[in-house]
């Protein structure tokens, strides 16, 4: 056990946080409003508070003391002395242990008791009394950490943007159920850093794994209460420490080691992060970290009640990103996992309150100006989920240059064009191209625009095809919470059916689904198990679901289905790779000429005739020829034509005006694995109902074939003759000399 001195050594305020120098540990926490801040020590177990310091130095509002031969593995919190005054925002009590906002490690778990609470839970006046027990053992510790993980041969993939297929998914709904890995590492990170998982990302092309959250989280008492968990990871309890739960071993280079390996094989891992809000609830929550250390600071509060929290996010509290000390806890814990773990971009969630100023939204504001000028984070991908609940909170296409957006308007139009419903026609174009309508400004690029149709938050893929409503009742909320209108069609049956007929049509308008996604201008994103049907039984809110409706069902990847469905979407991310249309640069408004008589972007109906305006707006049309075209350097051109057919009956499509091109069907989604095949002579493709179909023509810009001539249009057979009739009337009369042919 270590010997503990009397008393703290001044130290430094910087860095914050608790860092090991090789002799001792400095100690650096922010608080502008305290009087004094306390250094609880912990024994190894963390169950008997050792010592007690008062940090001895405040420079510029940050407090900070030296613990001399302290060394990795110390166990410690804090306790803050300074006003209990709600009313003005204040909520002090030194009875409650508190964690530090920038520990890196997390070391047990909240037991649910009223002594975690600052005010005496169930009094009638509330957050206005004061509580006086010790909420020491009922609280996590913090632990101080060393480093030294190896790094060297670790290279980022940085794949281009243009390149980049992205999979959403979950570290430990994504092996909870993999009996190939060994018990201990499943829904670990040592899971996703095994080579059959890296194998399966890598036969479906994909780029980068983007992962539900995986800083500490808290699991919420009204959910344990209901034999529930908090799976999703939305309620942050820690910025810089990992999730524990997702270490098999208990060391933090698990995460490392599995970053590496994945960027061995090519693979970027981006993090969903929630910087917007934490697990501290609004002004009936717990005492926990921030609301204990500075409420006033960390916290957006109502201007003419500071007792109460402005809720932009529905989570009870809205961090205050317009306070400096918070902007740079937020920055430090990015550059932090960037630093430490390698990682290599963030998915922002509602990420339209971390732009929020007192005005409202800003593109302009403190914290994306601090991320664009930041050397260590001004090149690596930053997504953000552009709307909240609060006012004006719905942004798409608003961020600044550099940021890519979850695009909804896309995962909405192109799901209501599949349902079938009518005057979609028009928004699937504009989804398809890119949707510059909402992103084309700025220079900005097609990239920005993260085009999805299934994500966490929803029905899975199977789920879209298979349920007309959400079926939410293992949540215990009387099936209220969750989305209720998803664009959805069960095609015939509710749930689960063994009807060949339906099977078969989910089957098909599934794979349409998925071509939409992959053969349309954007970042496509993939949630994690629809390229095996997975299934979550029609709920669409698994928030609280560790359990097997969330988790992957590995046998159902391995089905004979499944195998199939997983080699389409590989199939339609290697066809995506020959599309350099999508790769483009900009974005296509049909005006350039990319190869000689065709444009970069041209739509058509059926007939092959560009749309007019009255097309664009008839409401019932459900045919949409989409062609594409681009060259790159080398003089090497491809062209695609996607052909979809949103209406139950089967269109012929034929071929658009234009060179007289190789064309080669590449994919068409109504046929279970139909082989690529030459278009040869044929004017054009019969599509089925509920399907698309895909042409891709490779050629070289200087050798370009002529016009394709069309075909001339069949003459209609001659109207049968009277006979009695024409015996009557001399053949003569009906030609002209000029007209009789020679005898």
């Amino acid at each position: 056990m270590l010997s503990l001195p009397d008393r703290l050594e001044e130290g430094r305020p910087f860095p914050l946080g608790a860092h090991w120098d090789g002799q001792g540990v400095n100690f650096a926490v922010f608080s502008a409003s305290a009087h004094l801040i306390e250094l609880c020590v912990f024994d190894e177990r963390g169950r008997k508070e050792v010592a007690r310091y008062a940090l001895p130095a405040c420079t510029d509002e940050i407090w900070h003391g030296y613990l001399p031969d302290a060394k990795p593995g110390l166990l410690y919190g804090y306790r803050a002395y300074g006003p209990y005054d709600p009313g003005n925002g204040h909520r002090f009590n030194p009875n409650k242990l508190l964690l530090d906002p920038y520990a890196r490690r997390i070391v047990g778990e909240i037991k649910w008791n009223p002594a975690v609470f600052g005010y005496k839970l169930g009094s009638h006046r509330a957050d206005l009394t004061f509580d006086k027990r010790d909420s020491a053992a009922s609280m996590p510790k913090c632990m101080v950490e060393g480093g030294g993980f190896n790094w060297s041969g670790d290279r980022a993939p940085a794949v281009p943007w243009r390149d980049t297929i992205i999979y959403e998914t979950h570290v430990r709904g994504v092996s909870q159920q993999r009996q190939d890995i060994a018990p201990h590492k499943r829904g670990t990170f040592a899971a996703l850093a095994d080579p059959r998982f890296i194998d399966h990302l890598h036969k479906l092309g994909i780029t980068a794994i983007e992962l539900l959250p995986v800083q500490a989280f808290t699991q919420d008492s009204y959910l344990k209460d209901k034999g529930l968990a908090n799976y999703w990871g939305y309620n942050t309890l820690s910025y810089f420490a990992p999730e524990p739960r997702y270490l098999s071993n208990g060391s933090l280079d698990e995460i490392r080691s599995a970053v590496r390996r994945l960027h061995a094989a090519g693979i970027e891992v981006i993090l969903d992060v929630v910087y917007n809000h934490t697990c501290e609830g609004n002004e009936l929550g717990p005492t926990l970290s921030w609301r204990g250390l500075d409420n006033a600071s960390y916290y957006r509060l109502l201007p003419d009640e500071r007792r109460y929290y402005i809720n932009d996010t529905g989570c009870g509290n809205t961090l205050n990103l317009s306070h400096p000390r918070v902007l740079q806890m937020v920055m430090d814990s990015l550059r932090h996992w960037v630093d430490a773990y390698h990682v290599d971009g963030f998915r922002f969630d509602l990420g339209c309150t971390l732009g929020r100023e007192a005005w409202g939204f800003d593109p302009g504001c403190g914290f994306f100006d601090a991320l664009k000028q930041d050397p260590q984070l001004q090149h690596v991908k930053l997504i953000s989920e552009p709307w909240d609940c609060g006012p004006g909170g719905y942004v798409l296409g608003q961020h600044p240059p550099g940021f890519a957006e979850w695009n909804d308007q896309f995962r909405d139009t192109v799901r209501a064009y599949w349902r079938g419903d009518s005057g979609t026609r028009a928004p699937l174009a504009a989804r398809m191209a890119g949707s510059a309508d909402y992103f084309d400004k700025r220079h900005r690029k097609p990239w920005a625009s993260i085009n999805f149709i299934t994500a966490h938050d929803g029905f899975t893929l199977a789920d879209l095809v298979s349920y007309n409503d959400k079926h939410n009742e293992a949540n215990g909320e009387g099936n209220c919470d969750g989305h209720s209108d998803n664009r959805s069609n069960n095609w015939g049956v509710e749930g689960e059916t063994d009807d060949p007929a339906v099977l078969h049509l989910r089957e098909r308008v599934q794979r349409a689904l998925l071509g939409t996604l992959l053969l349309s201008t954007g970042t496509p994103m993939l949630l994690g198990g629809d390229e095996f049907g997975r299934s979550q039984q029609g709920n669409n809110n698994t928030y609280c679901q560790d359990n097997g409706l969330s988790w992957y069902d590995w046998s159902q990847a391995n089905s004979e289905e499944g195998r199939a469905l997983t080699r389409y979407v590989a199939r339609l991310v290697n066809l995506r790779r020959q599309c350099k249309s999508l790769g483009a640069p900009g974005f296509p408004h049909g005006e350039t000429e990319t190869l000689p008589g065709v444009a970069d972007l041209a739509f058509f109906d059926e007939r092959g005739e560009p749309l007019s305006e009255a097309d664009w707006h008839n409401g019932d049309a459900k045919a949409l020829a989409v062609r594409r075209s681009g060259v790159d350097a080398q003089g090497d051109g491809s062209v695609s034509l996607v052909l979809l057919n949103g209406g139950s009956g089967s269109i012929y499509f034929t071929l658009p005006p234009g060179p007289d091109l190789p064309w080669q069907i590449e994919i068409e989604s109504a046929f279970h694995e139909h082989p690529a095949r030459p278009l040869g002579d044929a004017d054009g493709v019969e599509v089925p109902g509920n399907s698309m179909a895909l042409l891709l023509a490779s050629v070289r810009i200087d050798a370009m074939p002529g016009p394709r001539r069309r075909k001339p249009p069949a003459e209609p057979d001659p109207a049968p003759v009277d006979l009695a009739q024409a015996d009557d009337e001399p053949l003569q009369d009906s030609l002209t000399i000029d007209e009789a042919e020679p005898v």
